[in-house]
C-alpha cells in the first residue's frame, strides 16, 4: 500500500512550482494500486444479503438502531433505497429547531498548534488552520436546518420541476443513481444548491435558504462548540471520512452516535456541505491567499468533509472549498430555514 504525502515532501513539491494537487488523489489516500477487498464492504455486502426481503419497519429499525453494526446500518439504507425511503420528503424535509443566541465562532489563535499536532501526518498547511481565527462571538436569530443533506432523490425532483441544466458529475453517464437515492447529492456547484434553495423555498412559501457559515458551525459545534459534532476526540466509526475506508457516500444518518448536540446527521464526513458565505477573513483575522483562493479569487465556503478527505475537514471549524484539480472534493449542501 502506498503511503500519504508527508508535509516535507508537498513543501517540495511546491518548490519546485507545482501545485499539490501533482500528488496523485490515490497517493493522498493511501490506496493501493491493486485492487484490495475492503472489510467494510465485504461485511456490507453480508449485510444486504441478510436483510434481503425485509420490511421498510425493519429497514428503518435496523438503520436508527446504535446497538447495529455500521454495515448492517448501510445495508438497510441501501436497500431503502430501492424499496423507498420515508425520511426523504422533497417538499418536506425534516428540519431541527435551533436556538439563537451569542454562539463562539472560529479559533482562537494560540490553538492553532494543538490542532496541527492533532492532524499529524495529513500534509496540512498552518495557514489552512489560521483561516479560522481568531474565535468570535456571533449574534444569532433562531432558525432551522435540514437534519440530514440533500439528497439524490431530493435532487432529482428539483431537476424534474425546473429543467436546471447542472447534473451532478457523481451521476454516472447523466443517469439517476437509484441505489443511491437516499445518499447526499454530491458534486454540484455552490449556483446549483443555491437554485435548490430557491426552488423549494418558492414552491412550498416557506423561507428555505442555505446556511450561513456561522450558522452551519454552531449547528455542528452545540452549544459546547466541539470540536467535532459528537464531542472532541475523532472516531471513525462516526463519520464517513477517508479513515473509515468506504470512499464512498453512505445513505444518510448509518453513522448513528456521530449526531451534533441538535441531532443532526452527517455533519461531519459523506459531502462537504456548502453555506451561504464566501470566504473572507473573520474580524481581526488574516486573509489566507492559499489554493482556493489562487485557483477561484472569490470561492464559497465549504463545511463538514466528506468520505473522500481525511478527518481534519471534518472539524466543526474548518473552512474548506470546492477544489478543481482535485476529484476528492465531494461537494454536496444542507438546506436552512428562516424561522
Amino acid at each position: 500500500m502506498t503511503t500519504m504525502p508527508s508535509e516535507h515532501e508537498l513543501q517540495e513539491t511546491r518548490a519546485r512550482g507545482l501545485p499539490c494537487d501533482a500528488i496523485s488523489d490515490r497517493d493522498r489516500l493511501r490506496l493501493p494500486d491493486c485492487y484490495v477487498s475492503g472489510h467494510l464492504a465485504e461485511a456490507t455486502l453480508q449485510a444486504v444479503n441478510a436483510l434481503r426481503g425485509a420490511t421498510r419497519d425493519l429497514l428503518l429499525e435496523t438503520l436508527a438502531s446504535p446497538e447495529t453494526s455500521l454495515a448492517q446500518r448501510i445495508a438497510s439504507g441501501t436497500l431503502l433505497s430501492w424499496v423507498g425511503d420515508p425520511r426523504i420528503r422533497s417538499r418536506a424535509p425534516e428540519m431541527r429547531d435551533i436556538p439563537g443566541g451569542v454562539a463562539e465562532i472560529g479559533l482562537a489563535p494560540d490553538a492553532v498548534n494543538a490542532v496541527l499536532e492533532r492532524c499529524s501526518g495529513l500534509g496540512l498547511q498552518r495557514q489552512w488552520i489560521e483561516k479560522e481565527c481568531p474565535r468570535h462571538r456571533v449574534t444569532l436569530t433562531a432558525f432551522r436546518i435540514a437534519r440530514f443533506p440533500v439528497t439524490n432523490a431530493e435532487y432529482r425532483d428539483f431537476l424534474i420541476a425546473t429543467g436546471h441544466p447542472e447534473l451532478p458529475s457523481s451521476w454516472s453517464f447523466r443517469q439517476f443513481p437509484c441505489e443511491r437515492a437516499n445518499h447526499p447529492v454530491y458534486t454540484v456547484s455552490a449556483a446549483s444548491a443555491d437554485a435548490y434553495a430557491a426552488w423549494l423555498a418558492c414552491s412550498t412559501g416557506r423561507g428555505y435558504r442555505l446556511p450561513s457559515e456561522a450558522e452551519w458551525e454552531w449547528a455542528a459545534g452545540g452549544p459546547e462548540a466541539c470540536e467535532f459534532p459528537w464531542g472532541e476526540s475523532f472516531d471513525a466509526e462516526l463519520a464517513n471520512t477517508a479513515e473509515t475506508g468506504l470512499f464512498n457516500t453512505s445513505p444518510v444518518g448509518a453513522f448513528v452516535g456521530g449526531e451534533s448536540a441538535f441531532g443532526l446527521a452527517d455533519m461531519a464526513g459523506n459531502v462537504e456541505e456548502y453555506v451561504a458565505d464566501d470566504y473572507a477573513p473573520y474580524l481581526g483575522g488574516p486573509y489566507i491567499s492559499d489554493h482556493l483562493a489562487q485557483i477561484h479569487g472569490t470561492y464559497r465556503i465549504a463545511r463538514g468533509g466528506c468520505f473522500s478527505r481525511w478527518r481534519d475537514l471534518a472539524r466543526t471549524r474548518r473552512r474548506h472549498g470546492q477544489n478543481p484539480r482535485s476529484a476528492t472534493y465531494a461537494m454536496g449542501f444542507r438546506l436552512a430555514e428562516t424561522v
